[in-house]
């Protein structure tokens, strides 16, 4: 039932809207405001905003803040600046994926963790669990509101309202205490879709008040429906799916998000091994050549009927009304233009691997 799941500070704002709202990871969130044909193309074509109000934030700080970040992520959290935050990992000690997350450098000794909503718990357990002194780490998740505006027409939508000079800010630049609509907010050259975009990262008070004025520019509400669409045909990971404690950045073709030669850190060792010998298994784009959809879990084969993977996502692009899906299938078998076949439902549907992203703005 929606009266025991969680809510974000728009959640009212919905419903006034007419919202389909559907429970994910606990939330109560709009899968579509329109369609999700409609959604998707408004990002691609123009500007759409999401409330991703439901993802995690962790504050990391003390004195020996960056030794602790470089121990417990994959990335190398000492080429932070400022202004440049950071797509990272979680790993275990196997070298599975526990969580991605982007990191933000607060500070000298402060850092904030934007991680996946349904793992803060277990990511703020994990990293609680490998404190060190010198070291606070604190669930603030409740404290911030985040709205992503996304599409090609966004800055001319938020250049205005902006009191700097956000025009020249590439990806994953960010700046703090910048104002916008009258409030004080991060806002970050980023996003989950593969279009040009920003996040607003916000106080949990502010989150009404900046979304309306978003409205009052014109800028198209969008649902997770579209948000899960977009980041598909980008071929950006979903962890859950595409990444999880049983799949490695490796294996997800995420591996520039590991530095092996910035010291020890958990799952390093594993992680070592696959840089050097290669991974039996990888993520690879796969499209099927006749009608259907490649959903979640279904099982890949080769054309010799031997099983050589599954499908970790997948969809029918409302762009261009191919289906296409994320597999995480034997290596042998990546290679751009090989044969696969995709069980569906009762039929053996003939697929072949694609470059991915699926789509590039």
């Amino acid at each position: 039932m929606m009266s025991e799941l969680k809510k974000t500070p728009l959640y009212e704002k919905y419903l006034e809207d007419g919202a389909k709202v559907i429970d994910f990871s606990g939330w109560a969130l709009p899968v579509q405001f329109s369609s999700i044909k409609e959604e998707h193309i408004t990002v691609r074509e123009g500007v759409g905003m999401f409330d991703v109000s439901h993802m995690g934030e962790i504050i990391v700080e003390g004195e020996h803040a960056l030794e602790y970040l470089q121990y417990v992520l994959t990335n190398d959290a000492s080429k932070m600046t400022d202004k440049k935050a950071q797509y990272t990992m979680i790993c275990n000690e196997d070298g599975g994926v526990i969580d991605d997350l982007v990191v933000y450098k607060l500070g000298e000794n402060k850092y904030l963790l934007v991680v996946n909503a349904g793992n803060t718990d277990i990511d703020f357990e994990w990293l609680k669990s490998h404190e060190k002194d010198g070291v606070t780490i604190t669930n603030v998740s409740s404290e911030y509101g985040q709205i992503a505006v996304q599409g090609p027409k966004t800055l001319e939508k938020l250049a205005p309202e902006v009191k700097e000079d956000i025009s020249e800010m590439k990806l994953f630049e960010f700046l703090k205490d910048v104002e916008i609509f009258g409030k004080n907010v991060i806002l970050s050259q980023s996003g989950y879709t593969g279009e040009y975009g920003f996040e607003i990262y916000c106080k949990a008070e502010d989150t009404v008040a900046i979304w309306e004025a978003l409205l009052n520019l014109g800028v198209t509400p969008c649902g997770l429906g579209a948000r899960d669409t977009l980041r598909l045909e980008a071929a950006l990971p979903l962890h859950g799916q595409d990444l999880s404690t049983d799949i490695t950045p490796y294996e997800a073709k995420m591996g520039f998000s590991v530095k092996l030669d910035k010291g020890n850190f958990i799952g390093k060792s594993v992680l070592e091994t696959q840089k050097s010998e290669g991974v039996k298994r990888k993520s690879a784009g796969i499209e099927l050549l006749e009608r259907g959809i490649a959903r979640t879990d279904y099982e890949v084969f080769d054309n010799k009927d031997n099983k050589i993977g599954y499908v970790t996502s997948g969809t029918q692009s409302p762009l261009t009304g191919r289906s296409i899906a994320l597999a995480l299938i034997d290596t042998d078998f990546t290679a751009i233009d090989t044969e696969v076949y995709v069980q569906v439902r009762k039929k053996r549907i003939p697929a072949k691997v694609v470059k991915t992203p699926f789509h590039k703005n």
